[in-house]
């Protein structure tokens, strides 16, 4: 049985709207291996489909299409880590373990940058799925059906700290409130604030982050559909954050800390989040993930 190990990400970054993505210290782990029926099983108390309906084997399939096989069955064990529907790439995570996890049982026809291609044509957008498998930072876009990626450390300066709300928020409805069009001046604005993000992230340039993060595409829209949203966001900068944003497409809300005083930051948050009465929110101090995905021989 192969066991793979898939990274959280975190898209977006504020201003790199389904361009950047990184990797983060919190993992899912599946175990899998070939079968004559499909058997499912979770280690923990998450509901998951058990049949062809789930993420993990249906991924699987489809790898196993792209090579001309057909998938008899699988046995297929989660354990599920990163939590569904918080803007930290479960749905992503599921499809990488099931690619990777088919690409090694077949033993390994398709390269890293096919399996983020096929990932991204199946997610609909690399900004998650590609930091799963590469690891670290990583700038993507998409052109002709491909995906074309480059994947770069993040400096040590850097530690992330998550506020994880006790609420769903699907991508779905996230998206449905976008508008369809930005005027110029809006699009100029991300673009260069997401460039100074993937550089200063790269650099360790730490004094700019709190102007990268900045964004008039996506956060502006979403932020009404996260309670305490305000709240959390105001926190954040109180506690010293070098740039707080919206994780994902939501609900959860990441900030960018300094490596030394990243653990008393989360333990403060945490406790002033208590004193405020907002409740159920998880505080989590992580860090880059710099390899991505990998997988174990057990």
């Amino acid at each position: 049985m192969i066991r793979i190990q898939v990274p959280a990400t975190s898209a977006n970054l504020g201003s790199g709207f389904d361009a950047l993505g990184i990797a983060l210290s919190l993992y899912n782990q599946v175990w899998m291996e070939e079968a004559d029926s499909i058997e499912i099983t979770c280690k923990d108390d998450v509901q998951v489909p058990h049949d062809e309906h789930n993420l993990i084997y249906w991924a699987a399939s489809q790898l196993y299409a792209e090579c001309g096989r057909k998938l008899p069955g699988l046995k297929i064990v989660q354990l599920n880590n990163i939590p569904i529907a918080r803007g930290l790439g479960s749905s992503s995570a599921c499809i990488v373990a099931g690619l990777l996890g088919a690409n090694r049982l077949l033993g390994s026809p398709l390269e890293q940058k096919e399996l983020v291609t096929l990932a991204t044509r199946i997610e609909g957008h690399p900004d998650n799925v590609a930091p799963a498998i590469e690891g670290g930072l990583v700038t993507s876009a998409m052109e002709g059906g491909k995906v074309y990626s480059v994947s770069v450390p993040i400096s040590e300066k850097i530690r992330f700290v998550t506020f994880i709300p006790p609420f769903e928020l699907k991508t779905e409805k996230a998206r449905s409130v976008l508008p369809d069009s930005y005027s110029r001046a809006d699009a100029v604005y991300n673009l260069s604030r997401s460039a100074l993000m993937a550089a200063s992230l790269f650099s360790g340039n730490l004094e700019n982050l709190r102007v990268a993060v900045q964004d008039r595409i996506h956060q502006p829209y979403r932020a009404p559909l996260i309670e305490h949203y305000d709240q959390v966001v105001r926190l954040s900068y109180e506690l010293g954050t070098l740039g707080t944003c919206v994780s994902g497409a939501g609900p959860t809300i990441l900030s960018m800390v300094e490596a030394g005083s990243a653990e008393q930051f989360a333990k403060t948050a945490q406790e002033h989040l208590i004193d405020k009465g907002i409740e159920g929110w998880e505080v989590h101090l992580l860090h880059a993930e710099p390899v991505g995905a990998q997988i174990f021989i057990e």
